[in-house]
C-alpha cells in the first residue's frame, strides 16, 4: 500500500482498514530503515497513526503542519514523496532527520530545537490571513516540548489573537529522559483520570437548560461567574482554556478513528483549540516501547532482538565528565548539578541518583537553567550546568546578563560541541566559542583529551568566576585518565610538539583539532615539512606569549578549530598578532561562515578542511608563499 502513495491526497482517499494496514506499514518500515541508518526511532514510532490521521482529514496541498523538534517527523516524510530516499535518512548528501523547507514544499517550516513550533504555526497563519490565504496550520507539539517557555509565550499570544490555530499536543510523558515537573503531573492528571472530562461536560450540560428568561441579568452574571470557576477547577484543560483556547481530549493517538472524527470536528472550528493526543512513545516495537530513552536517537541495531551495533572504542567525553562531576561533589558540599531535560545525554544520571538533593533537571529550559545557576551560586552554591553546546545558545543573555555581569561561580559544561555528525546543522555545536568569547569574565576552555578534561573541570570548580568547558561528541582520544588531578597552569596553552630549530609551520589546535594536527604534522614530517603544535587549551584568557613567541619560532601560523572562524580561536589569534604590530603570515582552519549539512563526523571534518591530510595539504600550499599577515580563511 506505501508504494501506492504519490502524494499525502492519496490518504484523503483511505477507508480506516486501509488506514489501519498503512500505519502498519509504515511502522515496519521505519523499523526496517532506522536500522540501518540509525536515528530517532522511538518518537518517530509512536506517531504512526497520529501522522496518517492528519494527512487523512486535513489537505496537505494547501493546510500546513509545523512539527516541533521534528524527532517524531519520519512518518510525515515518508507520506510527502520522500519514501523512495528514506534510505538516504541522515547520510551525507541524503535527506536531513528534521523538516526541512529547502528538502519538500510539504515541510511548512525547518526545526530541530524545542519550543518553536506554536509560535512558528501562529506566524505561519497570520501571514496567510494577511496573503488571503485560506487554510488550517496545525503545531504537533510533544508534552516535554511544551516545558520550554517559548511554548507558553507562543500560547498566550494566539489565545489573545483568537486564531483558528490548532495544537496537536502529543502526549507521551517524555522528551529523551522521563519528563519532570509541574506541567508533566498536571498533563497525567488529566490522562489518569476521565472523569474531569465527565464532570466538566454534565455542568455545561446543567448551565445550559437553565431557563434565561426566568432569571434576572444579575442571577445570569452570578452563574456564568460560577460555570467559569467551577470548569477552571474541574476541567482537564483549564490551563489550556484559561489562556484562551478550546481544550479536546485526551484522544488515543494510536487509535485513528478517533483522531479521524476529532480532527474533523476541530477543522470546523474557527478559535484556537488544543487537541490533547496520548500516545505511546515507541509504538509497535517492545525494546523501543520498554526502553524508550536508550531508542530515542539510536545508532544501527539488530530489529530481532533490540540489540544497538556496539563498537570498541574509548569511554566518551560524556562519561569522563559524569565521573568528574561526581568525584568532585564527594569533597565539594557546594556543587550542584543542572540539565535540562537530559540527564542521561549529559551524564548526569548517576550524578542525580547519588545526590538527588544537588541535581536539579528543569525540562527544555535553558534560559531558566542559567539564571536558576545564577542565583543558586549568589547563594553561596556552586553550579554545574551540563547542555549541549547547541541547546546553551538558548540562554545567550541569561549566561550574559544573570551569570558574567556579576561574575557568578558557574561552570558551563557544553557536550557535543563541534561537528556533531548526523543530526546535522541544527545541531552542529560549531558557535559556543564565538558566543562565548566575547563577555567580560568568562574563561572558556577545550582539552585535548579524556584525561585534560577532568583536569579542566577540578580546575573550574575551584574558581570564583563563570567558566565554560567544551568537549566534543563520543568516544575520546584514549588517553589515560589520572584519579589524582594535576594542577592546571591558568590561561597557558602547551608547546606538545616543538622542532628543534626554525620550523615551517606552528599549528595552534583548540581541544578535538589536537590529534588532528599531530597527524598532519607527521605527514608532513615524511615530506621534510616541520611543524610545532601547540595545544591552545585556553581559548580566554588568551596565551598572547605563546603566540608572539611562536610568530619568532615558525615562518607559518595555523590555527585550527571546530567553530565558526568568524570571532573564534582564529580571530583571537588575528588580533593578538594586529595588536602587537606582529606580521606573520596567520591561516584560519575552522568552519566558513554558512551551516555545514549532515554527515558522519568523518565526511565533514574533510569537507571543511579540518581532516589530517588537508591540514597538512594547506600547510604544504601556503609554506612559500610570500610572508605578511593574512586574515583570509582557508578555501575549498
Amino acid at each position: 500500500m506505501l508504494e501506492n502513495i504519490i502524494s499525502p491526497l492519496e490518504v484523503q482517499k483511505l477507508n480506516i482498514n486501509e488506514l489501519n494496514d498503512l500505519a502498519d506499514e509504515i511502522r515496519k518500515f521505519i523499523l526496517s530503515t532506522v536500522s540501518e541508518t540509525g536515528g530517532h526511532l522511538a518518537p518517530s514510532l509512536g506517531t504512526v497513526e497520529l501522522t496518517v490521521a492528519l494527512f487523512n482529514v486535513f489537505n496537505l496541498e494547501n493546510d500546513q503542519i509545523v512539527w516541533d523538534v521534528g524527532h517524531q517527523s519520519y512518518t510525515h516524510k515518508i507520506l510527502t514523496d520522500r519514501r523512495n530516499r528514506f534510505k538516504t535518512l541522515r547520510t551525507f548528501g541524503g535527506i536531513s532527520g528534521f523538516p526541512k523547507r529547502s528538502e519538500s514544499k510539504y515541510d511548512a517550516f525547518g526545526v530541530g530545537h524545542a519550543s518553536t513550533s506554536i509560535s512558528a504555526a501562529l506566524g505561519l497563519l497570520i501571514a496567510n490571513e494577511i496573503n488571503n490565504r485560506k487554510n488550517k496550520v496545525i503545531a504537533v507539539i510533544g508534552d516535554g516540548a511544551l516545558t520550554g517557555g517559548e511554548s507558553f509565550e507562543a500560547l498566550n499570544h494566539a489565545g489573545q489573537l483568537k486564531k483558528n490555530l490548532i495544537v496537536v499536543l502529543n502526549d507521551n510523558a517524555m522528551s529523551i529522559d522521563k519528563n519532570v515537573g509541574a506541567l508533566s503531573e498536571y498533563l497525567s492528571q488529566i490522562r489518569l483520570t476521565p472523569r474531569y472530562r465527565q464532570a466538566k461536560r454534565d455542568f455545561e450540560s446543567f448551565v445550559k437548560r437553565i431557563p434565561i428568561a426566568s432569571i434576572g441579568d444579575k442571577i445570569l452574571s452570578t452563574a456564568n461567574s460560577i460555570k467559569y470557576g467551577v470548569k477552571s477547577a474541574i476541567s482537564a484543560g483549564g490551563l489550556f482554556e484559561a489562556l484562551g483556547f478550546v481544550y479536546i481530549g485526551p484522544v488515543d493517538g494510536h487509535d485513528i478513528k478517533a483522531m479521524q472524527e476529532t480532527f474533523a470536528r476541530v477543522k470546523e472550528l474557527n478559535e484556537p483549540v488544543i487537541v490533547h493526543v496520548h500516545t505511546v512513545k515507541g509504538k509497535g516495537y517492545a525494546p523501543a516501547e520498554d526502553s524508550p530513552d536508550k531508542f530515542h536517537g539510536v545508532g544501527r541495531f539488530d530489529v530481532a532482538t533490540g540489540e544497538v551495533e556496539k563498537k570498541l572504542t574509548p569511554p566518551t567525553y560524556t562519561s569522563i565528565f559524569s565521573r568528574a562531576v561526581i568525584d568532585c561533589a564527594k569533597v565539594n558540599e557546594k556543587l550542584v548539578a543542572i540539565t535540562a531535560a537530559m540527564p542521561s545525554g549529559t551524564g548526569l544520571k548517576t550524578f542525580s541518583e547519588m545526590f538527588p538533593e544537588r541535581f536539579f533537571d528543569v525540562g527544555i529550559a535553558e534560559e531558566h537553567a542559567l539564571t536558576l545557576a545564577a542565583g543558586m551560586a549568589a547563594g553561596g552554591l556552586h553550579p554545574v550546568v551540563a547542555l549541549y553546546s547547541t541547546f546553551a545558545q538558548r540562554g545567550y543573555d541569561q549566561l550574559l546578563h544573570d551569570v558574567c555581569l556579576q561574575n557568578l561561580p558557574l561552570t558551563l559544561c557544553l557536550d557535543r560541541a563541534g561537528l556533531v555528525g548526523e543530526d546535522g546543522p541544527t545541531h552542529h555545536g560549531v558557535f559556543d566559542l564565538s558566543y562565548l568569547r566575547h563577555i567580560p569574565n568568562m574563561s572558556v576552555l577545550a582539552p585535548k583529551d579524556e584525561n585534560e578534561l577532568r583536569q579542566m573541570f577540578f580546575a573550574a570548580v575551584e574558581r570564583e568566576s563563570p567558566i565554560a568547558i567544551r568537549y566534543p561528541r563520543g568516544a575520546g582520544t584514549g588517553a589515560t585518565v589520572l584519579k589524582k588531578v594535576a594542577p592546571l597552569p591558568w590561561g597557558k596553552s602547551e608547546l606538545i610538539s616543538k622542532f628543534n630549530g626554525e620550523a615551517d609551520a606552528a599549528i595552534f589546535a583548540v581541544g578535538s583539532m589536537v590529534v588532528p594536527a599531530l597527524k598532519a604534522a607527521d605527514i608532513l614530517k615524511s615530506k621534510r615539512i616541520y611543524v610545532n603544535v601547540i595545544n591552545v587549551r585556553f581559548v580566554k584568557p588568551l596565551d598572547e606569549e605563546m603566540i608572539i613567541e611562536q610568530s619568532k619560532a615558525a615562518r607559518l601560523l595555523l590555527t585550527c578549530e571546530e567553530n565558526v572562524l568568524i570571532g573564534g580561536y582564529g580571530s583571537a589569534a588575528a588580533e593578538c598578532l594586529i595588536d602587537h604590530g606582529i606580521t606573520k603570515k596567520l591561516i584560519r582552519l575552522g568552519i566558513d561562515d554558512r551551516f555545514v549539512e549532515h554527515g558522519s563526523r568523518a565526511e565533514l571534518l574533510e569537507l571543511c578542511g579540518l581532516s589530517p591530510e588537508r591540514i597538512a595539504a594547506t600547510i604544504e600550499e601556503n609554506i612559500n608563499k610570500k610572508p605578511g599577515i593574512s586574515l583570509k580563511k582557508n578555501s575549498r
